[in-house]
């Protein structure tokens, strides 16, 4: 062993001494504790301030992300003090390692950075990916947690949404968009129909009225068969308010058909085309 690998060997011992790997281990858990104790206020004010619970959510993820990444770096500089020429000879000894074992963690990350900066999507969205549609839980360093409505979690790693397409239903707004569809009979009274359900989605408990409310009439065929379609589009106050506002509309809407001598798609029919109500 020349005396080059015997001043690097002490320059490492110097570096991860004790007392400094100690001091470096406590710091990074009180730096979990930081991120742990913001996401417990956001949680908090999460509860108190439900109309503004995105920013809250948003604002969060945004101070625990770079809590992980800016405060590790700085504690292990801060910590640990290496020496320049051995920073930049481990970094991109490093660099190469990760980058062949890790690649997929890394893009992760990397994708992780580009989400947070790009924003596709938000904490709080309502967001469709592939066969998955729920909302935005977390977005982290290596991958974004979606809750269905189902109350499934769903983890998808941050670099799938570099390649495949994802639909944000609301994009940052508490605000969001439904979509309701009714089939009728061609001999169906379609302009009593649409008011009728003009005046059932108007009129729901989570309807957001300062957006517009649209009834659009369509013709199309169900197991070969001309039907006509209803489609009701409106917006709900919270994003919450998705399913129960489709319910609510859907019971009104059927119980006012009927009451009026509405001429619905047969059940056999509808069973073998779309579904009464939908996204």
């Amino acid at each position: 062993m020349n005396e080059t690998d015997l001043s690097g060997l002490q320059q490492i011992g110097e570096l991860f001494q004790f007392h400094r790997v100690i001091l470096l281990l406590v710091s990074i858990g009180m730096l979990v504790l930081l991120a742990k104790g913001i996401g417990r206020v956001g949680d908090a004010l999460y509860a108190k301030l439900p109309s503004r619970r995105l920013l809250v959510s948003q604002v969060a993820t945004v101070l625990k992300f770079f809590i992980y990444i800016l405060g590790g770096l700085f504690l292990f500089y801060a910590v640990l003090q290496p020496p320049r020429e051995l920073m930049i000879a481990v970094t991109g000894s490093a660099a190469v390692a990760l980058g062949l074992s890790l690649k997929d963690l890394v893009a992760s990350v990397i994708a992780g950075f580009i989400l947070l900066f790009d924003r596709p999507f938000q904490v709080g969205d309502r967001v469709s990916f592939g066969e998955v549609y729920g909302e935005i839980k977390s977005i982290g360093l290596r991958s974004v947690r979606l809750v269905t409505l189902d109350d499934n979690e769903v983890t998808i790693p941050n670099n799938r949404f570099m390649t495949d397409v994802v639909a944000s239903a609301n994009a940052g707004a508490l605000d969001m968009m439904v979509t309701a569809d009714y089939h009728l009979g061609l001999d169906a009274d379609v302009r009593k129909a649409r008011d009728l359900l003009y005046e059932v989605v108007v009129t729901s408990r989570y309807v957001y009225l300062k957006r517009p409310v649209e009834i659009l009439i369509s013709e199309e065929a169900i197991a070969e068969r001309f039907v006509l379609r209803l489609r009701a589009k409106a917006y709900v106050m919270d994003v919450h308010f998705e399913k129960a506002f489709q319910t609510d509309i859907f019971l009104r809407a059927t119980e006012a058909f009927k009451l009026h001598g509405i001429t619905r798609v047969p059940p056999e029919i509808a069973a073998t085309g779309t579904e009464a109500i939908k996204m």
